[in-house]
């Protein structure tokens, strides 16, 4: 029997005309342009509210192998792998007062990971760790960032406190030049930007954004002083305090049900719903974690990204509301239409070649058409089905039917990252918390007094933006620093029509320069398996690099064309998914494809690491030309 013959609890029809009604009226000329860059008279929004004590040092002009920017895990991981492969000459440059990237600044009252502990925590095995629970909350977090940092010796490298201000490529030193906010000049063999995705604050920008008497702040930079309490709640200061968030992401999920239990006036501005599933947080059992077997936590990311990406696998070792959700998706298919799922690895993946020579390419083009359509309207009817069960959720919860409809999120499931939590739904049961939503429009304007939206004024003391990073947006703006390589040609300048890398990682016309996470690799929903993986590949090319004594690494012109082709062709699988949904920094605010290369691998990440391991086992570092 098809999927679509059967008798379904909804109408897909509707459901998707409803879909499509709720994306067209989100979807602005403006894009990214939406959104306020952190600069001038907005810069306090990037300050550092945590530090206690301003470090005080002279500059810097001395050398070193391998400068490291970024103390997040992206630099803690490529530090520590270095250090594994004998290589200790390098330096790691942080902006905050300690490691930790995007966990060093998210300290909102509870901030978490959505990712299981076990599986987010790299290098667990190394430093034997016990995670206190399945889903860690950002204090803990904080402190496994120092651990790695204190297990490998990182804090003797680190400049903290210190912000790059630009790397140059000296041509006839054949260094990279770092400059920095305290007049280093330090140069560098080699330079690797771990500059991270989350990093840089974004603001909405709402007409008079920056007349507003009241408090304002970030929730990159919790202001604690304001608030009260800490990352765990008890937000005392706010009692007689009316408070609006704007914003109804991830980063408000978690801090609304802390805002709603301690301010007088609670006003949560929503442009498009989060979808809520289940949470089910547990303590670990550090008997279990005592008796893994050796390699197991790798075994556990690789089971859990292969759920990810619709593989077949003998269990689920995380088993959460993510495995749920690709299981449910795939397995739908699985029981009901076999066929289907067997045909989709031809018919979409990389065994194409093979089909298109044992078909014909006539024949080949017409049944992979036939089973495309067929599988998308399977995964589409699967996904209606699970968010169906989403917004029953949001129903059930909710006690006031017109809030618990506007907190219904319509769209796939996976065109937002979705949220998994237990106490969010029920704040809006408070009697001091208002959902005031915006049906995708977001507000008029901002006052002296509050913010304005159809016509009303919201009075509020403080506002918090809960808006994000910038993701889509010039590589250098969400650095924060321009990179300079040869011939003066800048990396703004040559990414300006697209990305154009050798995996991910090199880019020609900026010698001995490592990129982790501009895009062209592998996307994982386990970022740090991903910055791990970059590491382990870092290492090693710097590794074979010193043991042939050589001082330059450039991708070739024809390998980073080929790599470049590579993504466009592997990234047009998902174009039509993307554009369909709602907008949001995953489909770059519903501009799809405007440059069919900046995508990650499409292959997954599972194929992405298998290629670069193989990659690395031939030895020869094809594609780099080496001096």
């Amino acid at each position: 029997m098809s999927i679509q013959a059967e008798t379904l609890s909804f109408d897909p029809d509707a459901l998707a005309l409803k879909y499509r009604q709720e994306r067209d009226k989100r979807v602005r000329p403006d894009g990214n342009n939406q959104y306020q860059e952190v600069v001038g008279e907005f810069a306090y929004f990037v300050e550092d509210p945590y530090i206690k004590e301003t470090l005080k040092r002279d500059p810097l002009v001395d050398e070193v192998e391998v400068v490291i920017i970024g103390g997040g895990f992206g630099g803690l991981l490529a530090g520590a792998r270095l250090r594994e492969a004998g290589i200790h000459d390098f330096r790691i440059i942080e902006k905050g007062g300690d490691f930790g990237g995007t966990w060093y600044w998210n300290r909102y009252p509870g901030a978490s990971c959505d990712i299981e502990s076990y599986v987010y925590f790299p290098l667990l095995e190394k430093t034997q760790f016990v995670p206190k629970q399945k889903y860690t909350n950002a204090p803990e977090t904080l402190e496994y960032c120092r651990e790695i940092a204190t297990h490998y010796e990182l804090y003797g490298n680190a400049l903290l406190q210190t912000e790059v201000r630009a790397t140059d490529w000296d041509e006839d030193l054949g260094r990279w030049i770092v400059s920095t906010n305290r007049q280093d000049a330090i140069k560098a063999r080699f330079v690797v930007h771990s500059n991270g995705p989350l990093n840089r604050p974004k603001l909405p920008a709402i007409k008079g954004i920056n007349d507003f008497k009241g408090h304002t702040f970030h929730t990159s930079r919790w202001d604690y002083d304001y608030t009260g309490g800490n990352a765990l709640g008890n937000l005392s200061n706010l009692a007689d305090k009316r408070v609006a968030v704007i914003g109804t992401g991830a980063t408000a999920v978690q801090c609304v049900p802390h805002l709603g239990a301690a301010a007088k006036a609670l006003y949560v501005f929503q442009r498009t719903p989060s979808s809520i599933d289940v949470r089910n947080n547990q303590p670990t059992d550090p008997a279990w974690m005592a008796a893994q077997k050796p390699g197991w936590q790798e075994d556990r990311r690789r089971n859990f990204e292969s759920i990810m990406t619709g593989a077949v696998v003998k269990e689920d070792l995380v088993s959460d509301g993510w495995t749920e959700a690709f299981r449910l998706l795939f397995g739908s298919i699985r029981d009901k239409a076999p066929s289907k799922l067997r045909l989709l690895g031809w018919a979409i993946t990389g065994l194409a070649d093979k089909k298109r020579y044992e078909l014909g390419l006539k024949e080949y083009l017409t049944q992979k058409a036939a089973l495309h359509m067929d599988l998308t309207r399977a995964l589409e009817l699967a996904d209606f089905e699970k968010m169906e069960k989403v917004r029953a959720r949001a129903a059930s919860v909710v006690e006031d039917p017109e809030t618990a409809e506007a907190l219904k999120p319509y769209y796939r499931q996976f065109c937002k990252r979705p949220c998994f939590h237990d106490e969010y739904l029920p704040t809006f049961n408070r009697p001091n918390v208002t959902l005031v939503n915006t049906d995708g429009r977001g507000l008029d304007q901002i006052t002296e007094t509050g913010i304005v939206f159809d016509g009303v004024t919201y009075e509020v003391d403080c506002i918090i933006f809960a808006t994000g990073f910038e993701v889509g947006t010039d590589y250098s703006r969400r650095a924060g620093y321009q990179i300079t390589g040869r011939d003066g040609l800048t990396i703004s300048e040559k990414w300006a029509k697209g990305l154009s890398t050798f995996h991910g990682m090199h880019t020609r016309g900026f010698p001995n320069a490592f990129f982790f996470g501009p895009a062209q690799s592998a996307f994982t929903a386990t970022y740090t398996y991903s910055l791990d993986e970059n590491s382990l590949h870092l290492a090693h090319i710097l590794s074979q690099a010193k043991a042939r004594g050589c001082e330059r690494i450039e991708a070739s012109a024809a390998a980073e064309e080929q790599w470049v082709q590579t993504i466009i062709e592997k990234a047009r699988l998902t174009a039509e998914f993307q554009s369909q949904c709602t907008p949001g920094y995953y489909n770059n605010e519903g501009h799809v494809n405007v440059n069919p290369q900046n995508n990650t691998y499409g292959g997954g990440p599972i194929e992405f690491f298998a290629l670069m391991k193989k990659w690395r086992s031939k030895g020869d570092l094809q594609g780099l030309e080496l001096s």
